[in-house]
């Protein structure tokens, strides 16, 4: 807590460039592109970073290719140029995967014009992934012995990419990227109100929610990047938009294993929507569904569960099909979809369109950020940064790419400490992969940092929490820098334990009060409890 207890000192003493309310993927990357462009920065959140619509994804990198049916070829083009630019940037996290998608008879379209769809997708895909394939439907089952080929006419098979750890861990990626280069974040840190004074600046109260300390923050500019709750918040400044928000609910389920292979299952629901099974780790991550709802709040009711569960079990050729006692975690998210004020929404939300809109009140010196999509949140972090421009505010040059992993000369160095050290004698049992890739995909520069630890004392690279991978030198890591005020941040965004081991199992473990002692001091046994609450609501 000493990082955020120091951010939280400086947000009290300093006029910024910029506040950023709200720290989800928009909220982010806005942060990180305009930090690197030396703007004077500040970030708060009302709950954890990615506390929200940001944690609750399919963990999809993709360009959208259901679009294609609503002719939203323009916002496919974008998408995919977007995700290129993802798995070349973040060859670690995000990474090219094969989808394989089942045509049952009688659906709208025959394999064979999907096939046309799909290639058109891929070139709208610069080419850059693995060609598509027409399927027939023995070749379906010689490549997924699990799919139920009863109903089926055919299949395609093509390439997207998707998030090789979980979709919060991406955006507190960003989140350390920006507060590297200067920007000052804090998380549970609500704005109450806020307004301009004389000079225009912005001076919003805001209340630090672990301890109840009240306090003003000033800013030149004001970034409404609070994703569902835009529109809830511009109402409380005042800010009158062109655009506001209708919600979709969309629901996953994680289940263990189903398939040992390394690709998304892809099928029509019975309501004729794409319906996915994708890789999570030692786990299966499967949904969605996409339903109006009138609040950003949203559960998983006993009907979103019995629709996933029938679908799944009606397309798989299961040993046993899979029942609610299966479960292992549930993902409810709400997805913000941008209309016109005064626009009636579609019935149907996949006849909406899924594109981002950032809205700028030159008068007022405020930006709001509506809807997008992980995708494209590189796009939202240099739209944001030509709207505050035009608001007056300098912007140095970036020097090369604000985004990405680190160097090739840095990654060089930690793999050959790695080797040297062995650490990867064991698979790492939470994800099946070696420690040296995962401790370098989730903290980039700062896993040499661990290794140098473990070097100097070997106890540092023991496990803590059994069967997990999780070791000593990482814990010390997020007590110092990743600002863990619930133990819910730790096990469920900065890692994504409570996503693939049961709240039974987490309970069970000897590890985790371990854990909860390093990252909370005396106030251990209190965050013990309040996590395994039966109220608890992920």
């Amino acid at each position: 807590m000493k990082l955020r207890n120091k951010n939280i000192e400086k947000l009290k003493d300093n006029l910024y460039d910029v506040l950023i309310i709200g720290g989800g993927i928009n909220g982010a990357v806005s942060a990180a592109a305009l930090a690197a462009r030396g703007v004077k920065v500040a970030l708060i959140d009302s709950r954890d970073f990615a506390g929200h619509t940001s944690q609750q994804s399919s963990n999809l990198v993709w360009g959208g290719i259901k679009y294609m049916e609503s002719y939203e070829y323009g916002l496919v083009n974008n998408l995919c140029k977007s995700r290129n630019e993802l798995v070349r940037s973040f060859p670690s996290t995000v990474q090219e995967i094969r989808f394989l998608t089942t045509v049952s008879k009688g659906f709208r379209f025959p394999p064979r014009v999907m096939i046309f769809g799909t290639w058109l997708y891929w070139l709208l895909g610069r080419a850059k992934t693995r060609i598509p394939r027409l399927l027939s439907v023995s070749q379906i089952k010689s490549r997924e012995p699990l799919i139920n080929i009863k109903n089926s006419t055919g299949g395609i098979e093509y390439s997207d990419a998707y998030l090789h750890d979980n979709d919060a861990r991406f955006v507190f990626n960003f989140v350390k990227s920006a507060m590297n280069r200067g920007c000052i974040a804090a998380n549970y840190v609500e704005s109450l109100k806020t307004r301009q004074d004389d000079n225009g600046n912005w001076i919003t109260h805001v209340c630090d929610k672990n301890t109840g300390d009240e306090f003003d923050i000033r800013a030149r500019v004001q970034v409404n990047a609070t994703g569902a709750f835009v529109d809830q918040y511009n109402q409380l400044t005042g800010i009158d938009s062109t655009y506001n928000h209708v919600f979709s609910k969309g629901i996953h389920l994680i289940v263990p294993r189903i398939s040992r292979e390394k690709r998304v299952l892809a099928f029509f629901a019975d309501d004729g929507r794409l319906f996915f099974a994708i890789p999570m780790a030692n786990r299966t991550c499967i949904g969605t569904t996409d339903t109006i709802v009138e609040s950003p709040f949203a559960e998983v009711t006993d009907e979103d569960r019995k629709f996933v569960l029938s679908n799944i079990n009606d397309q798989l050729d299961l040993d046993t099909p899979l029942t609610e006692s299966d479960i292992i975690a549930e993902r409810c998210g709400v997805r913000p979809l941008v209309v016109n004020k005064g626009q009636k929404s579609a019935d149907d939300t996949m006849q909406m369109s899924r594109k981002h809109a950032v809205e700028t009140s030159i008068k007022n010196k405020y930006i709001s950020i509506f809807g997008g999509k992980l995708t494209d949140c590189l796009n939202v972090g240099e739209e944001v940064c030509q709207e505050v421009q035009k608001l007056g505010i300098n912007l140095k040059p970036s020097h090369g790419k604000w985004y990405g992993e680190p160097s090739e000369e840095i990654r060089v160095k930690y793999f050959k400490l790695a080797y040297r050290l062995k650490i990867d004698q064991n698979l790492a049992s939470d994800t099946g992969e070696l420690l040296s890739e995962r401790l370098w995909r989730r903290y980039g520069e700062n896993a040499l940092v661990m290794l140098e630890s473990i070097e100097q004392n070997p106890l540092m690279g023991e496990t803590l929490i059994e069967g997990s991978g999780i070791r000593r030198c990482e814990i010390d890591y997020l007590v110092e820098n990743e600002m863990i005020v619930k133990l819910e941040d730790y096990l469920r965004r900065r890692s994504k334990l409570d996503l693939i081991v049961s709240r039974a199992e987490l309970k069970q473990s000897k590890g985790l009060m371990a854990v909860c002692e390093k990252l909370f001091g005396k106030d251990a046994e209190a965050k013990y409890e309040e996590y395994f609450q039966p109220s608890r609501i992920s």
